[in-house]
């Protein structure tokens, strides 16, 4: 990449990208983390020894989690011109460092307060907790677990790699043992509360211990036993745990909280339970909140999810997720980026369902969480679309002896789950155009080329099979962005392209511009664009690096249209940045198309070379246009 182009996806200027490669380098003196040539730069074979180098001590954000702790750890405060001492900075650069302390707080239930040269944070000590947490997130990758973070923010002393495997193993054999199946994808999650738990209690800070839950009249005694029970179990199994490996004794509080905390985010039934049982651990409201929300997105997008199992599953997930939700405890997922660019669609119908139980959940969803609900909806539909995933083809083999079958059979072992063999020819002057299958496999010369004939040896190659599953990909997506093509003369209009984007404009006043062209058309009204922005506000519609897609949730548009516009340099949207807006209004009668528009638009956008190639050359709607069709025709 060039550093033009690193500078659209960071926002920065290309002179500071080069500075930034000479720091990278810098992390390894010898090696080469990134590289420079004349395409631009490129990662290095060191470049993930560069990730894995120590931080800097004495960074702003290094001495902002020391301070952090020296804050939790003195419940009188620290004195400001100590601290700057310890620190080994000046007084004014320390006070630098507690405004960024108090951008922290911000959600977390603390205050810090200053009473002449002493600082003291002040709240609960969940509250305190949770900013722990918090830290070791924004070093964190994704939300991937990383140990090394953790021992960063909670000082060397916290747990360590020899604890944290065993620990993890024993925790994973004993939820096993009690008939729960693992998620993996939270478990780093709650090996960071106890983590933050067991050095808490280590200096002191348990939790209180909390009231009993009060039962409400919608549930039944029966169920609300069996979650104490549940509850009780892994309460257990955590707290003799951290006394093997940890040295810690939790007391009441504590082992109250980690048992909830296993119970919400790590542990789902098994894959032979049956929806009874599951009922039986669910309540009544979140059930029907569920089953209704679902029942609405199926209709909406004309998806095939409204089934019994998966709304089973959904609810037993969704009621965890109210348990996280009460505690502002929210579990990352390391996957969102890529379920968010790679299947548009499937978060998109995450993100209403999410937004149909706002009402039950009491608060909006932060994209990891939605992520979770994308991952359920994706597992349904893919078991709903394998059926017809198979591409047909036809083998061209002259017959000698049993060579074509053969040919046959080893296609079918390699290539089983991408293509369906419906025929065999075998003559040696096959009539090539009564051929109609998707692809055809050859080990002769065809007559003309083209794109769905293969030639293959007779003896199937590990090469035959990286070209044919090549070919098959071209023509999947030739089919899919031929829709895609199809759709442009209909959907795009001069009127609705607004050009060029001012560098500095928010997503609101790309939002409100483009939308008065489509309401000016009468394509849509004022309450469309304001459903926008609250579609915006419950997750950022940007979904590759380079393309936000704004549109309301309901399709009330009196038809479909796209209006565009294009930002260079690129522009803040979201926790990212943008260089073009597609602002989509779909219809009622566009239903289906919805689908095929909005994941194959995703899809172009999603390579970086077709970015810039209509960014730099579209800067009228025709030439727009002619990019956007240059693109999708390859």
């Amino acid at each position: 990449m060039t550093a033009a182009e690193l500078a659209d996806v960071v926002g920065v200027t290309p002179r500071s990208i080069r500075s930034y490669v000479t720091a990278l380098n810098a992390r390894v003196p010898d090696g080469a983390v990134v590289e420079s040539g004349p395409l631009g730069y490129r990662a290095g074979t060191d470049a993930g020894a560069a990730q894995r180098a120590a931080i800097d001590a004495d960074s702003p954000r290094e001495r902002v989690h020391r301070l952090v702790r020296s804050l939790l750890a003195a419940s009188d405060g620290v004195d400001v011109f100590e601290a700057a001492d310890q620190f080994h900075v000046s007084p004014a650069t320390l006070e630098g460092d507690l405004g960024r302390v108090r951008a922290l707080l911000g959600g977390t239930g603390l205050v810090l307060e200053r009473t002449a040269a002493r600082a003291r944070l002040r709240g609960t000590e969940m509250a305190q907790r949770r900013l722990l947490s918090t830290l070791v997130h924004d070093e964190t990758d994704e939300g991937a677990f990383d140990l090394a973070a953790v021992r960063r923010t909670l000082g060397e002393g916290s747990i360590g790699a020899e604890a944290f495997g065993p620990f993890k193993s024993d925790l994973v054999a004993g939820l096993g043992a009690l008939g729960y199946f693992v998620n993996e994808f939270g478990i780093g999650d709650v090996m960071l509360h106890i983590a933050i738990t067991a050095d808490r209690v280590a200096h002191g800070r348990a939790l209180d211990v909390p009231s009993e839950p009060a039962r409400s009249d919608a549930q039944a005694d029966a169920q609300f036993d069996a979650q104490a029970d549940a509850q009780e179990q892994v309460s257990a199994l955590v707290e003799r745990l951290c006394a093997e490996h940890l040295d810690v004794r939790l007391g009441t509080g504590d082992r109250r909280h980690l048992g909830a905390l296993v119970l919400s985010r790590v542990v789902a039934p098994g894959a032979g339970e049956a929806a009874s049982v599951i009922r039986s651990r669910l309540e009544p409201d979140v059930e029907q909140a569920v089953r209704e929300v679902v029942g609405r997105a199926a209709a909406e997008f004309l998806v095939d999810i409204d089934h019994e199992d998966f709304v089973m599953r959904l609810a037993l997930h969704v009621q965890n997720l109210r348990l996280r939700a009460r505690e502002q405890a929210w579990s990352r997922n390391p996957l969102t980026r890529s379920l968010k660019s790679t299947y548009p669609m499937m978060f998109e119908i995450a993100v209403f369902i999410s937004d149909g139980l706002q009402g039950i959940l009491g608060i909006p969803l932060m994209d990891d969480e939605i992520a979770y609900i994308a991952m359920h909806v994706g597992g349904r539909l893919e078991r709903s679309r394998r059926a017809g995933a198979q591409l047909t083809a036809t083998i061209v083999c002259p017959g000698y002896y049993e060579l074509h079958e053969l040919l046959r059979s080893s296609v079918d072992q390699s290539l089983g789950q991408a293509i369906d063999v419906v025929g065999v020819e075998t003559r040696v002057d096959p009539d090539w155009d009564a051929i109609d299958t998707d692809l055809i496999l050859t080990t002769i010369d065809a007559p003309a080329l083209s794109e769905r004939i293969v030639r293959i040896q007779p003896f199937l190659t590990e090469s035959d099979v990286e070209r044919v599953q090549a070919a098959a990909g071209r023509v999947r997506r030739a089919r899919r962005l031929a829709r895609l093509r199809d759709e442009l003369g209909r959907y795009f209009s001069a009127d609705a392209f607004v050009g060029r984007i001012r560098p500095g404009a928010t997503a609101e006043m790309v939002i409100r511009r483009l939308g008065a062209r489509l309401v000016a058309q009468g394509v849509i009204d004022d309450d469309y664009v304001e459903r926008t922005l609250e579609r915006e506000r419950l997750s950022s519609t940007a979904f590759t690096d380079a393309l936000a897609v704004p549109h309301a949730l309901g399709m009330t548009a009196t038809r479909t249209a796209i209006a565009v516009g294009i930002a260079d340099p690129s522009i803040e949207w979201g926790e990212g940045r943008v260089q073009v807006v597609a602002m989509v209004a779909f219809s009622e009668s566009d239903r289906e198309a919805f689908q095929t528009v909005f994941e194959q638009l995703v899809e172009v956008f999603s390579e970086r070379e077709s970015v810039q190639r209509i960014v730099r050359r579209g800067e009228t709607f025709a030439a727009f246009l002619d990019e956007l069709v240059a693109v999708v025709d390859g």
